[in-house]
């Protein structure tokens, strides 16, 4: 069968530039699971997205379905045909509908009775025939939240369609989508080339257009940015801030890329510079540029749409735009430094924090007194770590917070800088809020672990004690995040606490102001003790190594996280799947009869192997039992793994539930004694093998 090159454009007003390379990749996805629901074959479906235009190359395509055969079902043989052998009605009633003759009838065997029937040759249908409704249902299946209907067209879409482009190599395929009749005409550059192009093949696209000023592949415009914006930053020994989004974003804004580097005053910088980096990224989508310590250097690049004979016109435009914006964030910056933090107290004490839990000067009053009593366990100076937590809310209701949200926290280290706070107390301003989102960084100082500690545990332990524990999916106070967060600052800090001893510090914070202590107490702990799976299985640990380490409910996240890291390494040991399976027997032994009291008695061993496993069970004893002390799960399993040996040789030739009471009860002893050397760390029968 032959195979064609089909190239499909649906030309449109400026597309939405955050969903471009969505929009793309799901015209993409449609079209493949069209034409894979058709039948039809193809080697590779390119796709293309530039602010005009989403367009798609199917290669090799065939050039229609397979022909297949339908299978007509008629009366049974019995029922077809007299006893001459001659058509029955029953028969003739079936040629009549099919409208066939006698000597195109087949049979079949449907089960135990043979049929007669009419297998028809249908023709599979050319992919002219096919392609129009395929891309129509790829267009309507489409993500778009808002369609819009343009003019006189019934049919809706993103943004106003212009043109519609379908060939089938050098040939137009006939075909009307989304109201437009398809052509082999396309448009170049809105300014450089709007006149009509004609395509005279499928493969001619990006060439033509190239050639029109416009770069239709979405990666190679990336690519294009990417260059010239590195080759402006290293112009002036800099590094460009190129967030994924953005970059995206830029690239979807543009046809023919070119990168220009402006400039803006250097008193700017003054200005802490998240603020200026957030306006020009967020409202002018600029690329900051930094040097290597990370400091914003008087620069940033546009990308513009058009390559002027002038660019320092455009530059220049660029940076009249910006002037204002700068000007503004430092404004605030100089309004906020009239005005102490500590003295912004009162304006904190009007902010509501949650209705039953006060405001947020409350909130700062309880962060100060469990920062008090974490320092101990943190290692945060008491002093620092009150400090701190006094003026942690202060910079929400600084101007340039109001301004720039993202600079909660940051705009109060800035200003403890400038009110020569030391750097403790300074720096746990902005390290409050770590970790923000999964895999995050935490808190560098001692100061900031205690407040971002306090800050979380508080709001936990209030919520829960007010009776509204996250929902589904309804978490307004994002307690599923922050608890993760609690876990994390406690084991990567190597804090030596439990989740009881923590919760109790809150509460005592809060006092009277919750009723119910107990109540709080146990959903709060459990909540926390709860989020140990969601911690564990991002960081890609097996659900029953978390499950055999659960099964003991250790109370600190640090012995948790220790107990979790042991079982995983011993999990892959060459001993790990017969001792786990050996461990299920002894539980499940040891569950269906009572362990008698007392040690094992020397005296009452007979066989070999179980003489074998006591001595062994002896001598290993008194090396891990100081590696449990020490909290070494790792080492302390890794030297359990040698009675795999002893204890498949037990199994194998000893019978645990012996005639003789004092035998039974001897090995019963010896497989406890075994048990809990294992369960001191974990219970490994949970692990599947």
């Amino acid at each position: 069968m032959s195979k064609h090159t089909v190239l499909f454009e649906l030309g449109c007003e400026e597309l939405p530039p955050k969903s471009l390379k969505t929009l793309r990749d799901a015209l993409q996805a449609e079209t493949i699971k069209g034409l894979k629901d058709a039948g039809l074959a193809f080697d590779a479906i390119e796709a293309y997205a530039a602010p005009r235009r989403l367009a798609l190359k199917i290669i090799n395509v065939d050039a229609a379905q397979a022909d297949t055969q339908k299978r007509f079902d008629g009366p049974a043989v019995q029922a077809a045909y007299d006893a001459e052998g001659k058509p029955t009605k029953a028969l003739e009633g079936f040629m009549r509908g099919q409208g066939i003759t006698a000597d195109q009838v087949s049979t079949f065997q449907a089960g135990k009775v043979e049929k007669v029937c009419f297998l028809k040759d249908v023709k599979g249908q050319s992919l002219e025939a096919l392609l129009p409704q395929i891309l129509q249902t790829a267009l309507d299946n489409l993500p778009i939240a808002k369609r819009m209907r343009s003019a006189a067209s019934r049919t809706e879409f993103v943004r106003p369609v212009k043109w519609v482009v379908l060939l089938k190599d050098n040939d137009v395929v006939d075909a009307t989508i989304q109201d437009h009749q398809a052509g082999n005409v396309t448009y170049g550059h809105r300014f450089h080339a709007p006149e009509a192009i004609t395509l005279t093949n499928a493969d001619a696209y990006l060439d033509a257009l190239r050639a029109a000023k416009v770069v239709a592949n979405f990666e190679e415009r990336q690519a294009i940015i990417d260059q010239q914006v590195k080759a402006l930053a290293d112009e002036v020994n800099a590094i460009a801030i190129v967030p994924s989004d953005l970059r995206d974003e830029v690239t979807a804004l543009v046809e023919w890329p070119v990168a220009l580097r402006a400039s803006f005053e250097e008193r700017f910088l003054a200005v802490p510079q998240e603020a200026l980096i957030t306006t020009m990224q967020d409202n002018q989508k600029y690329f900051c540029l930094v040097n290597a310590d990370n400091k914003l250097q008087p620069y940033f690049i546009t990308v513009s749409n058009i390559e002027s004979k002038d660019p320092t016109q455009i530059i220049e435009g660029n940076e009249k735009v910006v002037r204002p914006r700068l000007s503004d964030a430092e404004f605030f910056f100089l309004q906020d430094q009239k005005q102490p933090l500590a003295s912004r107290k009162e304006k904190l004490a009007n902010m509501v924090f949650q209705a039953q839990l006060g405001t947020l000067w409350n909130k700062s009053e309880r962060i100060a007194k469990l920062a008090v009593a974490l320092a101990p366990i943190t290692g945060a100076t008491v002093a620092d770590a009150e400090k701190a937590a006094l003026l942690a809310k202060c910079d929400l209701t600084s101007e340039l917070v109001g301004e720039f949200p993202e600079l909660q926290g940051i705009a109060g280290t800035y200003y403890a800088r400038l009110e020569g706070e030391n750097d403790e107390v300074a720096e746990a301003l902005g390290e409050q809020y770590l970790p923000k989102f999964a895999g995050d960084v935490l808190p560098k100082t001692k100061t900031g672990t205690t407040i971002a500690l306090a800050d979380r545990l508080d709001t936990l332990t209030g919520i829960f004690g007010i009776g509204q524990a996250p929902t589904g999916s309804k978490d307004p106070f994002a307690l599923r995040r922050s608890a993760i967060g609690i876990l994390r600052l406690v084991t990567e800090n190597n804090l030596d606490v439990s989740i009881e001893e923590l919760i109790k510090l809150a509460l005592a914070a809060y006092g009277d102001v919750l009723k119910d202590h107990d109540k709080t107490l146990a959903d709060a702990v459990a909540f926390l003790e709860g989020r140990y799976r969601a911690k564990y299985e991002d960081q890609g640990v097996a659900v029953d190594v978390i499950q055999a380490v659960q099964a003991l409910s250790p109370k600190s996240p640090l012995d948790f996280d220790k107990r979790v890291n042991a079982v995983n390494h011993f999990r892959n040991l060459p001993e790990a799947a017969a001792l786990a399976a050996a461990n299920k027997r002894v539980a499940n032994i040891l569950a269906k009869e009572a362990t008698p009291e007392g040690s094992v008695v020397e005296a009452n061993l007979v066989e070999d192997a179980e003489k074998a496993l006591f001595a062994e069970l002896a001598k290993i004893t008194p090396v891990v039992e100081p590696l449990f002390a020490a909290k070494d799960y790792t080492a302390a399993l890794s030297a359990l793994a040698a009675l795999r040996a002893p204890v498949d040789a037990f199994f194998d030739g000893v019978m645990v539930m012996a005639d003789d009471a004092d035998l039974k009860a001897n090995r019963l002893r010896l497989l406890a004694q075994l048990r809990n050397l294992f369960t001191s760390v974990a219970d490994i029968s949970v692990l599947q093998h």
